[in-house]
């Protein structure tokens, strides 16, 4: 009974308080976001080019990169839950680009009680993506890009699962200012549970959990004179949901730069509530290389409180 009451709790904690567009469906943690830039944007970066490229929403993008550029992201998230990012982007000469990083998310400080209702300990859960992908421009203005990601999760004691998926992208520079990309991810993912190891026979059971795969078309549009970027995007999926993004930012001066968005305007018959956010950026050249931070603040429908994304990042 003890473990089955920390199994649940454990499952209903994660995939509720987690935010997805395809609520309650697994993979959930990746499907936030990635870094300030992008969340206090609304989750808009799948066509953006420019500044500090994230190939964590389009694959392709990575081969635009004109620097290397290393990034540091930790949350400040209600209900004991955490989220990291690690990242580090490169152009690969002539027209290539590569990307590496780190998603860890998780759930601290989970109730665990006794057949009695007492409480025992708290337990925990986590779950990390690793990913890498590669992109390369077929043309001046055109690149693809293919991603792998590896999952790892940790439900309970000895119940994990381990499995990879794909990303593919394209993203097209349409003119100077305006730039359109496409993005198929979590092609294949899914977590397979085994609960043998703490139930025995015939009470333990393999589980499959399937990830929506997901659909994104994306156009940005630079402003006058680079003083900043206007987003937006479409999102469907095989879980049915139809999600749009909407998000921008710009250069009150060189070195600090303001940006807004909102993340799921959901189409779809289960509403799960906007998310609007906004941000800043501070930056100053030194030498050759540009040191960064930037914050994100996400509002949550169903959270206590909102998400405050913190991003170190340096370009060089």
């Amino acid at each position: 009974m003890k473990l089955l009451l920390t199994y649940i709790t454990a499952i209903i904690i994660f995939s509720s308080s987690c935010y997805s567009q395809t609520a309650g469906t697994a993979g959930a943690f990746a499907r936030m976001g990635f870094g300030a830039r992008g969340m206090s944007m609304g989750n808009t970066l799948t066509a953006v080019t420019n500044d500090e490229i994230s190939a964590y929403y389009n694959p392709a993008l990575s081969a635009f990169s004109e620097d290397r550029t290393a990034m540091a992201t930790f949350s400040i998230l209600s209900l004991d839950r955490y989220l990291n990012f690690l990242s580090y982007t490169q152009a690969v000469k002539p027209t290539a680009g590569l990307s590496v990083g780190l998603i860890n998310a998780g759930v601290r400080k989970i109730d665990g009680r006794n057949s009695d209702g007492m409480h025992t300990e708290d337990y925990s859960t986590y779950e990390n993506q690793f990913f890498l992908s590669f992109s390369n421009r077929i043309d001046n203005r055109i690149s693809l890009g293919v991603g792998i990601k590896l999952y790892h999760s940790k439900l309970f004691e000895e119940v994990t699962s381990t499995t990879v998926g794909f990303d593919v992208g394209i993203c097209f520079q349409l003119t100077d200012d305006i730039s359109i990309g496409a993005a198929f991810q979590d092609l294949g993912s899914k977590y397979i549970w085994d609960s043998k190891p703490i139930y025995p026979d015939p009470y333990g059971k393999t589980t499959t959990d399937k990830f929506p795969s997901l659909r994104r078309m994306a156009i940005a549009y630079m402003l006058p004179n680079g003083i900043g970027t206007i987003t937006a995007e479409f999102e469907n999926s095989s879980a049915k949901s139809n999600v749009m993004r909407i998000g921008a930012e710009y250069y009150i001066m060189d070195y600090f730069i303001v940006r807004s968005g909102i993340d799921r305007l959901d189409f779809s018959e289960h509403k799960t509530g906007a998310k609007p956010s906004l941000g800043f950026t501070v930056k100053k050249p030194h030498d050759t290389w540009t040191p960064s931070v930037t914050y994100g603040f996400i509002f949550e429908s169903f959270a206590p409180h909102g998400m405050h994304i913190i991003t170190i990042s340096g370009t060089f």
